[in-house]
């Protein structure tokens, strides 16, 4: 039988969704939790602001409480938005007796700047709540204001970490989205070590209502499966970044994380196995593609929706191959991570260009590049010279560095086709053809063979 651990938030209620106690469940059920819930005010909001805050009484909070942890085997349970001295004091009396972890998300003020804790009760919460964290998950402005400092750059979170540590949670995660950076970098902070700097690639989106919410969830709900801290903190950190490349805009103001984001990869997997098997036999059907087929082979890479790593992003586990008189052979079937070295050309490439979804690399002569070229792709180029060090060291490091490096070196890198790679000493010329879909490659695919 499957085995579903209970989570419980103890938070406000989001009447728009996007945030709470609406958030937490959400994210538990992908991740593969049951939520319960204690509901500890009852707020009228959408998008765009905060309308009414309704205080749910500090005896029905623990009516609630009692109710769930009586009957219900909690595995793991975070607080949220708590909102009054009462509340925190009734509630920290009952978790001080719990056998389960606890994160804390000290929320403060929503995401259009009302405040979601009543003013004598954020020393109630650093007292009472703080010390009980197995951790604490403060953004930048929670941090200042429970650290009393102004931070500005990494040596102040350093610093800010540990007065929050002495505040008596087990550990700290200091939220950096709020600092202006090109990456967004969480901090996580334990007693007797180092601050551990944890970045992510900053998503481009407006729709962040409830991305704090999401991530303590998240972490819960690793917690709650046996998962170790820090490693809870990193799969939720991927889980949200996957999250806010799959957001959507639901009103006026910012949307939400698409909290459904491992669902839709899911659901998408068997029917993206059965495309890439469809167009690689249709490859195999174009009469002269094995002229295409470089030295090492060629492999046809496809990627899941919000594909974040190589175990997204699909290709033919044997390659793709042809015999002395030309007839093209699929060595293998289509597997999810067969091929990571292809898959870094299609991620790389998405940065630049989200709608591009897969990557064929083809032989590089004078003959085929002439022949992308008059077929009307656009193409740019790297040369394996220029790569730094580290990306040369790194597995596979030089695809990520050289196609994004080809992509932004070209006047409009959203408009690349194809990126030439001149090789190196052991490292054969290659050509890599990137399209949005099947269809789109096996049009260029077409057209290149018409004019080679």
């Amino acid at each position: 039988m499957h085995h579903c651990p209970t989570l419980l938030t103890i938070a406000g209620s989001d009447s728009c969704g996007g945030a709470g106690v609406q958030a937490d469940l959400k994210a538990f059920a992908m991740l593969g939790g049951y939520g319960a819930s204690v509901v500890t005010a009852l707020t009228a909001q959408n998008t765009t602001a905060v309308f009414g805050i309704h205080a749910v009484p500090a005896d029905f909070v623990l009516q609630q409480y009692a109710a769930v942890t009586s009957d219900l085997n909690v595995r793991a349970a975070k607080t949220g938005m708590l909102f009054s001295a009462d509340v925190i004091e009734a509630l920290a009396e009952v978790l001080s007796r719990r056998s389960f972890p606890l994160v804390v998300d000290p929320v403060c003020v929503s995401q259009s700047g009302t405040r979601l804790l009543e003013q004598p009760a954020a020393a109630a919460l650093a007292r009472g709540i703080f010390p009980l964290a197995d951790l604490l998950t403060p953004n930048i402005p929670e941090a200042e204001l429970f650290a009393g400092m102004r931070i500005k750059n990494a040596q102040d979170i350093c610093e800010a970490g540990e007065r929050l540590l002495a505040l008596g949670p087990k550990a700290v995660l200091i939220k950096g989205g709020h600092m202006d950076s090109p990456a967004s970098t969480d901090w996580y902070v334990s007693p007797g070590q180092k601050a551990i700097p944890l970045m992510q690639t900053r998503v481009d989106t407006k729709n962040l209502h409830g991305t704090g919410c999401t991530l303590s969830a998240a972490i819960t709900a690793f917690l709650g499966q046996g998962v170790e801290m820090l490693a809870a903190v990193r799969r939720a950190q991927e889980y949200l970044q996957a999250a806010l490349r799959a957001s959507y805009a639901v009103g006026a103001g910012g949307g939400s994380p698409n909290h459904a984001v491992p669902l839709i990869k899911e659901q998408s997997r068997l029917g993206l196995l059965r495309e890439l098997a469809d167009a690689g036999r249709a490859l195999t059907l174009l009469p002269r593609f094995a002229r295409l087929i470089p030295e090492v082979r060629s492999n046809f890479a496809l990627a899941l929706p919000f594909a974040a790593s190589s175990d997204d992003v699909a290709a033919f586990s044997g390659r793709i191959t042809c015999s002395r008189r030309g007839e093209v052979i699929l060595a293998g079937g289509p597997e999810f991570g067969a091929s990571s070295h292809m898959a870094r050309v299609v991620l790389a490439a998405r940065k630049i260009n989200p709608r591009l979804s897969c990557a064929l690399n083809i032989i590089c002569n004078e003959g085929t590049v002439g022949a992308v070229k008059r077929a009307g792709l656009t193409v740019t180029h790297f040369s394996r010279a220029e790569e730094p060090g580290l990306d040369r060291e790194a597995e596979g490091g030089t695809m990520d560095w050289g196609t994004i490096t080809a992509m932004e070196r070209h006047k409009s890198p959203a408009s690349v086709d194809a990126v030439v790679d001149a090789g190196a000493v052991g490292k054969e010329p290659m050509i890599r053809i990137l399209a949005e879909d099947t269809r789109d490659m096996l049009g260029k695919v077409r057209r290149i063979l018409d004019l080679l």
